[in-house]
């Protein structure tokens, strides 16, 4: 329980805005500079051990990346020139922050363009004009990699169990959660979209096959308690009534989830134990009630 850390909507929300804008502004550089894959998975940033980073950016002459770097409290520049950069997350407000961000990349003669409006997010403001102070804190965002760095080897333990197609352990800037994805390969009916900010052929492109997802949201422009969630699309018949584990969990009709509090994991007395019971239970609740062939999806998890 020690290793995991408390996260506080009542202190730490206003960093984990900061961060989910961040967030954006990177992802979004990907979306604009890179190509467009399966589910939009080129476009998601990834753990690393200071935070999270994108995908290079090949240039034609170079390559670069930007770490959401939550150690140094910055977005860090790396060039394959072996030049670094940085600038620090509190610039002031978000404004200032897309400001500098541009200009960084201008000033290394790199891509800076990118669409200048947050995506899932409800009522949006440009970047360029979220002139908000926001009170960054640099412990909330280092609380915040230390949960990560708790959630994400549980989460590859997961996927590990699954030899049918299933995402990398990535993560979401447009809603700001950690998440892992697996698919029964069959296709799924369209989506209805409806999704804030994001075009519907995005979500339906993401949804054009039947899975079953999981994930961890800690909040972000939206201030909510952190959570870890199991959704299945398209929702089979009696999902919503199967038996989950921990009893802590619950069915949240309104988002149509599973929901597992991250208090809840944090405070137990295993919560590597307690989250996988989660990840599991949800999964299975989704597979069973839609008939994968799960003899053929799955294996044990262990070393070659």
């Amino acid at each position: 329980m020690d290793r995991w850390p408390e996260l506080n909507p009542a202190t730490d929300a206003d960093t984990w805005a900061v961060l989910h804008l961040a967030s954006q502004m990177l992802g979004k550089l990907r979306v604009r500079h890179s190509v467009w894959t399966n589910h939009g998975w080129n476009v998601t940033l990834h753990p690393v051990p200071e935070g999270l980073t994108i995908e290079p950016i090949a240039t034609g002459e170079t390559s670069f990346s930007l770490v959401l770097d939550l150690t140094r409290h910055a977005i860090v520049l790396h060039v394959a020139d072996g030049e670094i950069d940085q600038l620090p997350l509190d610039a002031g407000s978000i404004a200032l922050l897309h400001h500098a961000l541009i200009a960084m990349l201008d000033a290394h003669g790199l891509p800076s363009t990118f669409h200048g409006q947050p995506n899932e997010i409800a009522d949006p403001v440009p970047f360029a004009l979220d002139s908000h102070r926001r009170d960054y804190r640099p412990d909330a965002a280092e609380r915040l990699l230390a949960a990560l760095c708790c959630i994400e080897p549980i989460f590859e333990r997961f996927r590990a169990g699954f030899v049918g197609k299933a995402s990398p352990v990535h993560f979401f800037w447009g809603s700001f959660d950690l998440a892992v994805t697996r698919f029964s390969g069959r296709l799924a009916p369209p989506h209805p979209g409806g999704v804030p900010g994001l075009p519907d052929r995005i979500t339906r492109e993401a949804y054009s096959h039947e899975v079953s997802s999981a994930g961890f949201w800690p909040g972000g422009a939206a201030a909510a308690e952190p959570i870890f969630y199991s959704y299945a699309y398209p929702e089979p018949a009696s999902f919503r009534d199967r038996a989950i584990e921990p009893t802590e969990a619950r069915f949240d009709e309104a988002l149509g989830e599973y929901m597992l509090a991250y208090d809840d994991v944090r405070r137990s007395n295993d919560p590597d134990a307690m989250l996988t019971r989660f990840l599991q239970s949800t999964y299975v609740a989704a597979a069973d009630a839609a008939g994968w062939d799960r003899a053929a999806l799955e294996r044990t998890p262990a070393a070659p």
